[in-house]
């Protein structure tokens, strides 16, 4: 008979985003544990203000500049996203490869000189007011395709799901998933917990950390399948941020905005034309090229191509990512189980990912090793 100790350990993971989702299927796949992701919202309903992860651009373009460990969390990904958008890969239809220009108003070093076929602009190439500018391939995330695959991956790995709303951690640890799945607690003890709840951290008892706020950030999707390379335009301002994300769909995500602490949950029509405006002053080439070839576009012409206008709030944190362990009492009698967080990743959830993933796996790992009474 197998002791205690061989069986698999229970584990709940809070919030579904991708941060969520892909810790979720990290753990699930390592062996040796049952993991059951209890959220809220889940990537194949209705899109929400409270779900950030849908409305996600989203491509793989870091902002770690020169935080070396910050870059490695982001290579990281980059590696695993690069393997999977492969041609003929495991899920080659999430992504789309492309040519990514970046023109910096501020002149900044974004640290991307590792990114394949990087190069720096020449001067005389650069759009008015930039003082620097770069070229590279990367891969762009079709976020309502990818994120249903993250989902299915792990549930095809045997992990399970529960719908419900965590008011505190002390209901997942006393009752475990069965609560939000039969209103009954689970016999099964919680070994541990991992939060990925974005900006429901600020709010979730238990964790109530007040350096999470919104960064809303607006967007437009046109649909403009002749649009196969991404463009973007780092302001030095702020609140704003110019960007041409196309996806493998044919759609194509403009924006967009960068609003600390703005809870304005729709969009905002005076924004989608300054959106309009800017992003066809930096990609001229999204007006239909029939109109195109008789005369210069204006935003009118962009605006039948609109499929959807929204917005998200990206849970930035004071400070960056939250990766660490905290100790909080088990059930009565089941001595104390750790806390494992893995949240606050502002605009960088899908470039920074699966890296984050497995810092999360092995700081997990390490606390269930030395058991705390």
């Amino acid at each position: 008979m197998s002791s205690p100790h061989n069986l698999p350990k229970n584990l709940v993971v809070i919030g579904a985003g991708v941060v969520g989702l892909t810790t979720a299927v990290k753990i699930q796949e390592k062996g040796g544990y049952n993991v059951t992701v209890v959220a809220e919202t889940f990537p194949t309903d209705p899109k929400t203000i409270t779900y950030t992860s849908l409305w996600a651009g989203a491509h793989h373009v870091s902002h770690a500049g020169r935080d070396e460990k910050q870059m490695a969390i982001d290579k990281e990904t980059f590696d695993v996203m690069w393997e999977l958008s492969a041609p003929g890969g495991q899920a080659e239809h999430c992504f789309m490869r492309i040519s990514q220009t970046d023109y910096l108003l501020d002149g900044r070093d974004e640290g991307l000189d590792w990114m394949p076929d990087f190069k720096q602009l020449p001067t005389d190439s650069l759009v008015p007011g930039a003082l620097a500018g770069t070229t590279f391939t990367t891969i762009n995330i079709d976020t309502p395709v990818y994120l249903p695959y993250l989902l299915s991956r792990f549930l095809a790995r045997g992990g399970k799901i529960a719908r419900g709303s965590v008011q505190h951690v002390s209901q997942v640890i006393e009752g475990g998933p069965g609560l939000f799945r039969r209103g009954r607690a689970d016999s099964t003890p919680v070994d541990a917990v991992i939060v990925c709840a974005g900006l429901g951290a600020r709010t979730l008892g238990g964790v109530e950390d007040k350096d999470m706020y919104p960064v809303r950030g607006q967007v437009v999707i046109v649909r403009a399948p002749w649009i196969t390379f991404g463009r973007t335009v780092s302001h030095a301002e702020q609140g704003r941020w110019t960007y041409i994300i196309p996806r493998r769909s044919g759609d194509v995500i403009l924006g967009g905005t960068k609003e600390d602490n703005d809870w304005y949950p729709a969009a905002r029509p005076e924004t989608t034309t300054d959106i309009l405006e800017r992003c066809l002053a930096l990609c001229p080439e999204l007006v239909p090229p029939e109109i195109r070839a008789q005369r210069a576009g204006t935003i009118d012409d962009l605006r039948p191509l609109i499929l959807e206008e929204g917005c998200g709030f990206r849970p930035q944190r004071k400070g960056g990512i939250r990766l660490d362990v905290e100790w909080v009492p088990g059930r009565d009698g089941e001595g104390r189980i750790p806390l494992v967080f893995n949240y606050g990743h502002g605009g960088g959830g899908y470039q920074s990912s699966w890296g984050s993933a497995s810092v999360a796996l092995d700081l997990l790992e390490k606390a269930l090793a030395s058991p705390q009474l």
